[in-house]
């Protein structure tokens, strides 16, 4: 019962911010241009605001785990390969195609992942998870990149990879809190508090703006690739790689980033991406949206187990 009540309350704020913001959309208090424009404040400055601060903040010596790192860059790349190999044996559409790949292996990693950290392990035992999250940024990019650039039928562009990956602000905001953790950085009393003020309200403004970006029109020509990209996301690849992370021998702070990493939903940035790119973007949103609502169940179910296990 103990794990249940556990797993339900680091579950439930998620789903509550999510649907604060849905009705937020429904009552008109906000539009899609406002959504659109607040989305990009949080992604261009909230969250490297916060990612600086939760790396900046860390005990280096404690949460370095040369192993946890290349571990979970294997996983990445190996889900990404296969993923490369099957979806175009059961899609035909090539600007579905990338968006399929992409939906599938990039988690919404930021959203879900530290939030999820600091409710099992408090905001003092969460440097493992920033740590991963500043490399798995840009591993996902460079990737999403590749997807996007072979299904748009044309090659790969190296500028274009490295100018997606050194321009992402969740990139710049790490490799900032990487240097600044790195030159041991003292910053003033009233810009840390600044910094830490701005770092507690982004994760429950980027959960409020997600839930008003649900839209659940136009599915009847996505059903299958939903479905696809859905299951696969939060139950095929969860059910494969989580028993081998446990497997490897991790265990506690070194499995919750790499639980959330594996079993979170499509990451809403992939949506920008998809229509920057030139594939499927009504496909890439309804993955977010449906992959988001489908991953209360399933994240609860995850966190009930690995705890009712004690594994975490």
């Amino acid at each position: 019962m103990e794990n249940l009540l556990i797993s339900f309350n680091v579950i439930s704020p998620i789903f509550f911010m999510m649907a604060l913001g849905y009705a937020i959309k429904r009552l008109k208090i906000l539009d899609d241009h406002t959504l659109d424009g607040m989305n990009s404040v949080a992604f261009k400055v909230f969250f490297p605001i916060m990612l600086f601060n939760s790396i900046y903040k860390t005990n280096l010596k404690d949460s370095l785990d040369p192993k946890l790192i290349g571990f979970a860059i294997l996983i990445v790349i190996t889900i990404f390969l296969l993923l490369c190999l099957f979806i175009p044996l059961i899609e035909k559409d090539s600007k579905k195609r990338g968006v399929l790949i992409q939906g599938t292996f990039r988690s919404n990693f930021v959203i879900f992942g530290l939030p999820i950290a600091i409710a099992l392990c408090g905001m003092d035992n969460i440097g493992a998870t920033s740590l991963l999250i500043a490399i798995i940024v840009p591993l996902y990019n460079a990737l999403s990149i590749v997807a996007l650039e072979i299904h748009r039928n044309s090659k790969i562009r190296v500028k274009t990879v490295l100018k997606g990956i050194l321009t992402n602000p969740l990139v710049l905001g790490g490799i900032a809190g990487i240097a600044a953790l790195l030159i041991n950085l003292n910053l003033p009393t009233s810009v840390d508090n600044a910094i830490n003020d701005i770092a507690k309200i982004t994760t429950p403004l980027a959960l409020v703006l997600l839930g008003g970006s649900f839209n659940f029109s136009d599915i009847k020509g996505n059903k299958k690739q939903i479905l696809i990209g859905v299951i696969g996301k939060l139950i095929v690849i969860p059910l494969i790689f989580i028993p081998l992370s446990v497997l490897a021998g991790f265990r506690g702070v070194q499995l919750i980033p790499l639980v959330v990493m594996i079993a979170a939903p499509a990451a809403v940035s992939t949506f920008t991406m998809a229509g920057q790119m030139e594939a499927d973007q009504t496909l890439a949103g309804q993955l977010v949206v449906f992959g988001s609502l489908s991953s209360i169940i399933t994240m609860f179910i995850w966190i009930f187990t690995l705890k009712t296990m004690g594994l975490f």
